[in-house]
């Protein structure tokens, strides 16, 4: 009988090692399209966060807590986006790096909100994210407003006198930064002769496009992602129109020539300045290529989102209260990321968002020093 008695309290002991050893840990996501036809943003964002957490916790954790990290796929889809959000706030999970479709991080946000959990988008631009969001929302990449001046001036300038078609695919991402790039095309007194909207999603863009070539439009500017813009763009060449194409940071990735081949060449994009020739980005880039991978895109943006949300445990003491660790984030600090050094306003915006011109050339992109001059 003694024997079952001490065997009961060291199974009684074991389970409540084994609880305390799950409380220590810090349950955060990454969230995001793992899956459909964005799946490539995804594989970024879920590359960059999972590096981030390895690297982290060998590191020590976070004030000796380990990070487990969770994975939620929402398709760029809203309403999987709210299950998503919902899903991971049952788990317990303290913080989302997501989402990626400002279209999805809207919605989601409102759960987050309501459940308590933070949010750090590295991706979504829409200004409604933070505009309009609770206390527990951020970004670590910028805004259509500050993307849509680069490139409403650059088309301004350049641009003034050509046909210029600005078309989007009706998201929250492509609208907003269609219509803030209008904005300060405008602004600056150029005038586009055609809007036009599109599905995303579809294969067949005919009909557009023989709109745009009849029109005999000089620079087509997509509010959209690369899948459709990529499409849009070769069925353009098909039919003979040499329109240059402009976008902004959804367009970079190697997808794009995946899908437009020769075509893609000579497309112009904006996105911040490249984080994987930054000093504070040196050691993971080095780390991920050795592994055979790229970080591009938003791979580096979601690890600072990590990052950031960790230098926010740190500072607030621990992981249990969100709020105080979103006010400390708010208040700008400064935030050692691989973007470099980050200071977030009481928004929950960087501050000083920075964009730059790329360019696509023989299958590759990279900053044009012709366009930044």
């Amino acid at each position: 009988m003694k024997k079952y008695v001490l065997s009961g309290l060291a199974v009684g002991f074991a389970a409540t090692l084994a609880a305390s050893t799950a409380w220590a840990d810090i349950t955060i996501a990454v969230a995001g399209p793992i899956t459909g036809q964005y799946a490539a943003f995804g594989e970024q964002m879920k590359r960059g966060a999972e590096m981030a957490v390895a690297d982290i916790n060998a590191a020590g954790g976070v004030n000796g807590e380990k990070l487990v990290l969770e994975v939620g796929d929402d398709a760029c889809d809203p309403k999987q986006a709210v299950a998503v959000a919902n899903q991971l706030a049952s788990k317990g999970v303290k913080f989302v790096a997501g989402h990626f479709c400002s279209s999805s991080s809207i919605p989601a946000s409102k759960v987050y909100e309501e459940e308590g959990v933070l949010q750090i988008s590295p991706a979504s631009t829409n200004p409604k994210l933070t505009d309009e969001g609770g206390w527990n929302v951020a970004r670590v990449c910028g805004r259509d407003d500050a993307q849509g001046i680069v490139a409403g001036g650059f088309l301004a300038k350049n641009y003034k006198d050509k046909k210029i078609a600005i078309i989007d695919d009706k998201t929250a991402y492509g609208k907003g930064l269609a219509d803030e790039t209008r904005k300060a095309l405008n602004a600056a007194g150029g005038k586009e002769v055609m809007n036009e909207a599109y599905t995303a999603g579809e294969k067949d863009y005919t009909a557009l496009v023989s709109k745009l070539k009849e029109a005999a439009i000089d620079v087509v500017y997509v509010g959209g992602y690369h899948t459709e813009g990529g499409l849009i763009l070769r069925q353009l060449r098909e039919q003979g129109s040499q329109a240059l194409m402009v976008s902004g940071d959804a367009f970079v990735t190697d997808e794009f020539w995946t899908i437009t081949g020769p075509a893609g060449e000579g497309t112009i994009m904006t996105f911040a300045p490249d984080p994987q020739k930054f000093d504070a980005a040196k050691a993971v880039v080095e780390k991920f290529k050795a592994a055979g991978y790229n970080p591009e895109g938003y791979t580096l943006y979601t690890y600072a989102a990590v990052q950031a949300y960790a230098q926010g445990v740190t500072a607030a003491g621990g992981a249990g209260d969100n709020k105080k660790i979103a006010e400390w984030l708010r208040a700008g600090n400064t935030l050692k990321t691989v973007l470099g050094d980050l200071s977030l306003n009481e928004k929950g915006d960087i501050k000083d968002a920075k964009y730059v011109w790329y360019k696509w050339h023989d299958g590759k992109y990279a900053e044009d020093a012709e366009l930044n001059k």
